[in-house]
Formats: structure tokens, C-alpha cells, sequence
């Protein structure tokens, strides 16, 4: 994380109570997500600030990837910047929404989201089907770890009928794809949890 990095956040209480649980799964149209978001108002902030800001929470896209009969999700090891999620497994590539994402100040807050989510994909993926287009499933947030009392998950999926299309970048490590019945048993963070019980119900 480098020390100017700005990120866009949204005041916590202004956010429907129902989304800032201890642990909240809400299935949500993106419409709605994104009326909520814009009346609440967003704001860039240091990240370093912001990570212990806990009165905000940061935005983050969380792009779930699973084949089209639902049979597997790719998967892959948190060996990246964020220590505190070391050596757990993850369903959900994404990460912070910077200024750069915002292309004009009159920018609405579903094009900066919509920017910063695909900014993250083509920084992870080396390779994906561009006919295969992320579908919004709703929100996820935990107040039960350090890294998730300060972060809101926007999730969304894709889903494919060719994996073996998906190449994945150096931050991605071991990625793969696994039986979806099967990501119960391994070390998950919390986050894929949370965004697993989403889909479920999608």
C-alpha cells in the first residue's frame, strides 16, 4: 500500500443499518446499491488513514468467478499486500476504488465503480472472455475482523462456460478452479463466506 493512496469511502452511518451488521449478507439490485451509495455520498480518503478509521467504510469490488453450472469457482492463496489475510483462500478478486477510477468530476458513482471494478480485473487477470460480463449480486461486511470493519464488499459474478480461458496474474497466487461443493472445507476468509451465502441464494 503505498503512502498517497487515496480510496473511496462512504460515511457508516449514513449506509443502511441492515448492510453494517456484525456479519450482513444482503442480495441487492445494482440499482438499488448504487441509489443508496450516491444519496449517502462518497469521499477519497488516505488508505492509510481510512484503515483505522472505523466511523467509514472503504468500497471494494468482490468479483466472484464460477463456471456457468455453478460446479466450480476459482479460487486462489492471500499471499498479497493485506498481512492480515495471509494464507487464507479467497473466491473474490477485487480490491480499493482510486481517484483514477473517477475519468471526470461529474463522474457517477456507478461509473467509478464500474471502473474501478474492471481497473481490478485486468490488473489480476492476464486472460479473461470479455462476452463474460460481471452480474451484481448484492453487498457483504463484517464487523468481526481488522481488515472487514473498515471495508464493504460490492460483490458481483461472472460466470463462464470456459475457465481455461481465465489466466491469472503474479498477485493471484495458486490460483485454480475447485468444486464448489468442496470450499467449505478449506481456510476461508470471512469475506468468502459471506459473498459464498450471497450467491447461494442468487
Amino acid at each position: 500500500m503505498s503512502k498517497n493512496e487515496s480510496v473511496l469511502c462512504i460515511k457508516k452511518n449514513l449506509l443502511p443499518a441492515s448492510w453494517v451488521q456484525q456479519q450482513s449478507v444482503v442480495p441487492l439490485e445494482l440499482e438499488q446499491f448504487v441509489e443508496n451509495c450516491s444519496t449517502a455520498g462518497f469521499e477519497f480518503m488516505n488508505r492509510q488513514d481510512a484503515e483505522k478509521n472505523i466511523s467509514h467504510k472503504q468500497i471494494i469490488p468482490y468479483i466472484v468467478l464460477q463456471t456457468k453450472d455453478l460446479e466450480k469457482t476459482a479460487i486462489y492463496n492471500r499471499q498479497g499486500s493485506e498481512k492480515r489475510l495471509h494464507d487464507l483462500w479467497s473466491i473474490g478478486i477485487g480490491g480499493h476504488i482510486n481517484p483514477v477510477d473517477q475519468k471526470r468530476q461529474t463522474s457517477s458513482f456507478l461509473q467509478i465503480l464500474t471502473a474501478g471494478m474492471e481497473r481490478e480485473l485486468n490488473e489480476e487477470l492476464d486472460q479473461r472472455p470479455e462476452n463474460d460480463l460481471p452480474v451484481f449480486a448484492g453487498v457483504i461486511s463484517e464487523d468481526v475482523t481488522d481488515v472487514g470493519k473498515v471495508h464493504l464488499g460490492a460483490v458481483f459474478r461472472i460466470l463462464t462456460s470456459a475457465p481455461e480461458k481465465f489466466l491469472s496474474g503474479l498477485e493471484l497466487f495458486q490460483f485454480t478452479w475447485e468444486k464448489t461443493k468442496n470450499l467449505e472445507q478449506l481456510n476461508l476468509e470471512l469475506w468468502s463466506k459471506l459473498a459464498l451465502k450471497l450467491i447461494s441464494n442468487h
